[in-house]
C-alpha cells in the first residue's frame, strides 16, 4: 500500500467532486473556468465523473495493490474502468465549453 501516494490524490478528487457538485447543484464554476464554460451544470457532471474516476484508480492501484488480496485481472479491469471513466469526464467538460448551435429555422413551410 502507497498511501502516500493515494492520500493526496483522494483529497484532489474531493475537491474536484466538491466544485462539481457545486457546478451540479449551484452553476458555480471556478473563477478561471467562467469565461471559456458555456453549459455550468453539464461541466460540474464532468467533474464529478473525473473525480470518481480518479478514485477508482487510486482504489485499484494503490490501496489494492497487494496480491494477495485481489485477482490480477479484477485489478487490471479495475483501472482500465477508471481510466474510462475519466476520459469519460474530460469529454463532458469539453463538450460543456461548445457553443450551442442556433437553430436556423423552424422547419415548418
Amino acid at each position: 500500500m502507497r498511501l502516500y501516494i493515494a492520500i493526496p490524490c483522494v483529497l484532489l478528487a474531493l475537491v474536484f467532486a466538491a466544485s462539481g457538485i457545486a457546478g451540479i447543484t449551484r452553476g458555480w464554476v471556478l473563477p478561471e473556468n467562467r469565461h471559456r464554460v458555456r453549459r455550468l451544470r453539464l461541466y460540474g457532471w464532468g467533474q464529478l465523473v473525473a473525480a470518481v474516476a480518479l478514485c477508482r484508480q487510486m482504489l485499484f492501484s494503490t490501496v489494492l495493490s497487494d496480491p494477495d488480496t485481489l485477482d490480477p485481472h479484477i485489478r487490471e479491469w479495475g483501472i482500465l474502468s477508471g481510466g474510462a471513466l475519466l476520459l469519460t469526464g474530460i469529454i463532458l467538460m469539453g463538450v460543456s465549453q461548445r457553443a450551442r448551435g442556433a437553430r436556423q429555422g423552424t422547419g415548418t413551410p
